[in-house]
């Protein structure tokens, strides 16, 4: 069974704010280090993202994917399946919770990778590390810049 790597931080903002940021896929270019491309093939009756599809790389490895995405009730975060992958991603099952703390919000990322290349565990865990850090970090970045 898969291990689920996961990372959290505080940033300055309601929990509104920031879902209005997570599902506002088309500006994840800008933003989250990796992502190439974002683009948003169906949404749910309330307008919210269901299923998109991304381009992502870094150092030469390359993945696209369409992501299932499951919304938490009252801006509580949301989450992710894989509906197709290729490249060197063959699962992503991950989601962002998000928990409201006196003048901030407490952002939880929390991710299961499976490769489609051969990586050893700690290697594993390494790049989904790194995955977590960069896209916690730039969330906070993108949230708090207005």
């Amino acid at each position: 069974m898969a291990e689920r790597t996961e990372g959290s931080i505080e940033i300055e903002a309601t929990p509104a704010q920031i879902m209005e940021v997570l599902t506002d896929f088309g500006a994840y270019p800008r933003w989250a280090q990796g992502v190439k491309k974002a683009k948003v093939l169906a949404r749910d009756i309330q307008g919210r993202p269901t299923e998109v599809s991304m381009e992502a790389g870094q150092m030469g490895i390359n993945a696209s994917y369409t992501l299932r995405y499951k919304y938490m009730a009252k801006d509580g975060g949301l989450s992710w399946t894989t509906k197709e992958a290729s490249g060197a991603v063959k699962d992503l099952v991950g989601g962002y919770v998000l928990e409201p703390a006196e003048g901030s919000t407490r952002v939880t990322y929390r991710l299961t990778m499976v490769p489609a290349i051969s990586l050893g565990g700690f290697m594993k865990r390494q790049a989904e590390r790194t995955i977590i850090n960069a896209a916690l970090g730039g969330l906070k970045k993108r949230v708090e810049a207005g």
